[in-house]
C-alpha cells in the first residue's frame, strides 16, 4: 500500500479535478449571483464570464495533467516520455493562463491581478525548466536500461 502522503495527494488532485469541473458548469450563475453584491461583477457580467471561463480551463488542464504524472509516481514509474510531454503542456496552459489574467486589466485593476500573474508566469517557467530535466532524465534511463 502506498504512503498515506501519496494518497492523499492523489485524493486531493481528483477532488480539484472534479470540483474545478463544477466551478465551470456553474461560473455563470455564480458570477451572476456575485453581481448582487459587487457592482464590478455586475458591470462585467460578461467579461468576467469569458475570462473566468478560459482560466478555469486550462487550470483544470493543469490538474489533469498533474492527476496523469501523478498515475505514474504511484506506478514507480516517473522518469517517461510522457510525463516530459505533460509538463511542457503544463507550462503552455501557465502561460495562457498569465495572458488571459493580464486581460483583466482592461477591465478593472487590482493588486491580486499582478500576484495571480507572476505566479503562473513562475508556474509556467519551473514547469518548462522541470521538462528539461525529465526530458534528459528519461534519455539517461533510456541509456542505461539498453546498457543493462
Amino acid at each position: 500500500m502506498k504512503d498515506k502522503l501519496t494518497l492523499f495527494t492523489k485524493y486531493l488532485l481528483d477532488f480539484m479535478f472534479y470540483s474545478g469541473v463544477i466551478v465551470i458548469i456553474t461560473l455563470p450563475l455564480s458570477v451572476k449571483f456575485y453581481g448582487r453584491y459587487s457592482t464590478y461583477f455586475a458591470q462585467n457580467y460578461y467579461s468576467l464570464c469569458v475570462v473566468l471561463f478560459l482560466s478555469g480551463v486550462f487550470a483544470i488542464l493543469i490538474v489533469q495533467q498533474l492527476r496523469r504524472m501523478f498515475r505514474t509516481v504511484i506506478d514507480d514509474n516517473c522518469f517517461i516520455r510522457e510525463n516530459v510531454r505533460s509538463l511542457e503542456k503544463m507550462s503552455i496552459y501557465s502561460f495562457f493562463i498569465a495572458v488571459i489574467t493580464a486581460c483583466r486589466l482592461f477591465i478593472f485593476i487590482t493588486p491580486s491581478i499582478f500576484i495571480i500573474i507572476l505566479v503562473f508566469v513562475i508556474a509556467g517557467l519551473f514547469s518548462k525548466v522541470l521538462a528539461g530535466v525529465f526530458d534528459k532524465a528519461v534519455t539517461y534511463k533510456l541509456e542505461n536500461d539498453l546498457t543493462i
